[in-house]
């Protein structure tokens, strides 16, 4: 439990604060391939010219990650904005586990060694294949599977998932070949290591929110019961799949490999699982469908008795899975529960895709409300569309919903996220994701009159850079290109500052106009709490705003 805020005596508004989070919108680096700058935002270049705004640091370090060379995600970005200070992430905490030699001496992972030692059976990873260090690493990967072979298991096989999200859309071999020939390296007559099936993550087994099940059944066949389009090799697969669908690689079809016409790594009674991505969202449906007793979603055909870890604990309060080898970091007196502790009145909102990152993920972690007579949220379901089709998505109706929630006069604080930014930056088609920011910049521009009315204010800001940063460029900034001499899209995530602007038309002298700089978004929990009025926690990241 959380004591209450104290009242700072300085601001106070008729209307209610309002978060607005534009997720994967930063500013760009590059002229050439900023989407954001490319399009026609009338109305954000309004709150820009009129209202402070200053930049927030959204990536590396400022959001707990390993260095300052890896890229902020929604994950760790609603957790710094949600709980008002850094803790080490998933990336971090895990690298720490296996150099210390911790996660090889947990009880989980002796368990799962064990048990195949023990059945004779096989010793099962599943994951993204990459070093993105968002969802995943390959050198983690590689990590444990030297380990097992010290300890003594005899065969491992390994779902790669193709990423192309958190990497170049299209550099997948980049990591399966070299990966390949480190399994190669490792195989001697004790041990037999392989690559055993894939596809990519938006079309098998990374699904999230419960948007598509169909996308876990798909990767549970895949995986699991081996059921599929064979191919001799994961190189094959690719190059086939590739030619054949003109796909990126996280939208390329699942594969099985097989010899003589059998899989070479279905999962079976006895054998051992790991999930070795340590990001939650994406983990939770496929570790339900290997712990669930029963599963309504689809038909799993057959479901194997097998020792299943995931890499850390991807629900707290779920407790799910029953067995992970790394603790997730312990994130406590988060901003809602400070708030709810206060009586201020809080409603979140956004659509599916971004749904758990506005409560779970901004609430430390956490599934649930903190006070169900203070809170409400509301999920707005999205369409099961490629986003480069509908790159609007349900801007418009989680913004309708917003308005409503402002001119009722019920809440105090309101939080809502825009996907698109980030959810169509991620598909590389420049033109969409433009289409997505102008889609998006009307309905910010609708929020701002509503809150404005009330006598409100607004803060408008983001979790990390994506759409800023849709082409790939060379070291000296130049476009890299394809050999039709078409930009080279990049759908990763950015390194790039986000914003942060305060929208304010009853403004009367109560704080400074101009807002602290090189802060990191972790202060948008404290400029929240001081713009309802209240003194933030002493251990809290400063806030953006410096009262008069």
């Amino acid at each position: 439990m959380v004591e209450a805020l104290k009242k700072n005596g300085k601001i106070s508004r008729k209307g209610p604060v309002v978060l607005v989070i534009m997720d994967g919108v930063g500013f760009g680096k590059y002229k050439e391939g900023d989407a954001v700058a490319a399009a026609m935002t009338k109305h954000l270049d309004k709150l820009y010219e009129k209202y402070p705004w200053t930049k927030l640091k959204a990536h590396g370090l400022a959001v707990g990650l390993p260095s300052d060379a890896d890229m902020g995600n929604s994950e760790v970005g609603h957790n710094a904005m949600g709980c008002g200070r850094v803790f080490a992430q998933g990336a971090a905490l895990v690298s720490q586990s296996i150099n210390s030699g911790k996660m090889f001496e947990g009880e989980t992972w002796k368990n799962l060694v064990a048990n195949v030692k023990k059945t004779g059976g096989t010793l099962h990873f599943i994951g993204l294949l990459s070093d993105g260090n968002v969802h995943s690493h390959i050198d983690h990967l590689k990590a444990m599977i030297r380990e097992a072979k010290k300890e003594g298991v005899r065969k491992v096989r390994v779902h790669a998932l193709l990423d192309g999200r958190d990497v170049g859309e299209m550099s997948a071999l980049e990591y399966f070949d070299p990966f390949e020939e480190f399994l190669r390296s490792l195989n001697d007559d004790t041990f037999d290591a392989r690559i055993a099936s894939g596809g990519g993550r938006m079309v098998i087994t990374m699904d999230r929110y419960n948007a598509n099940w169909d996308m876990v059944r798909k990767g549970w066949e895949t995986h699991v019961l081996g059921e599929g389009r064979q191919f001799a090799s994961a190189h094959e697969a690719i190059e086939t799949l590739r030619n054949e669908t003109g796909a990126i690689d996280q939208d390329l079809p699942p594969f099985v490999i097989a010899e003589n016409g059998k899989p070479v790594g279905t999962i079976e009674d006895g054998d051992s699982v790991i999930l070795f991505n340590f990001r939650g969202d994406r983990a939770l449906e496929i570790t339900k469908a290997f712990e669930a007793d029963t599963l309504t979603e689809f038909d799993r055909k057959r479901h194997p008795k097998v020792e299943y870890a995931g890499m850390m604990e991807y629900d707290g309060d779920l407790h799910v899975p029953r067995q992970y080898l790394v603790s997730p970091p312990s994130i406590d007196r988060v901003m809602a529960e400070y708030l709810c502790a206060t009586g201020v009145r809080q409603f979140s909102i956004s659509e599916t895709q971004k749904f758990g990152h506005v409560t779970y993920f901004f609430n430390g972690n956490r599934t649930g409300k903190f006070d169900d007579k203070l809170e409400e949220y509301v999920e707005i379901p999205s369409d099961i569309v490629p986003f480069e089709q509908r790159p609007w998505m349900k801007c418009a109706e989680i913004a309708d919903r917003v308005i409503k929630e402002v001119e009722s006069g019920k809440w105090d604080f309101i939080k809502l996220n825009f996907p698109n930014g980030d959810m169509v930056g991620h598909t590389g088609v420049f033109e969409a994701v433009v289409c997505s920011m102008e889609a998006m910049d009307l309905q910010i521009g609708r929020i701002w009159d509503a809150v404005s009315a009330a006598g409100g204010i607004m803060v408008v800001t983001a979790d990390h850079g994506n759409a800023d940063d849709m082409y790939e460029h060379a070291k000296d900034g130049s476009v890299k290109t394809k050999a039709d001499g078409e930009p080279k899209s990049k759908t990763s995530h950015s390194l790039n500052p986000v914003p942060c602007i305060i929208c304010d038309d009853n403004y009367n002298g109560e704080y400074s106009k101009t807002l602290k700089e090189g802060l990191g978004i972790s202060s948008i929990a404290t400029t929240c709490m001081t713009l309802l009025g209240y003194v933030p926690p002493e251990d809290y990241d400063p806030s953006i705003v410096t009262l008069n």
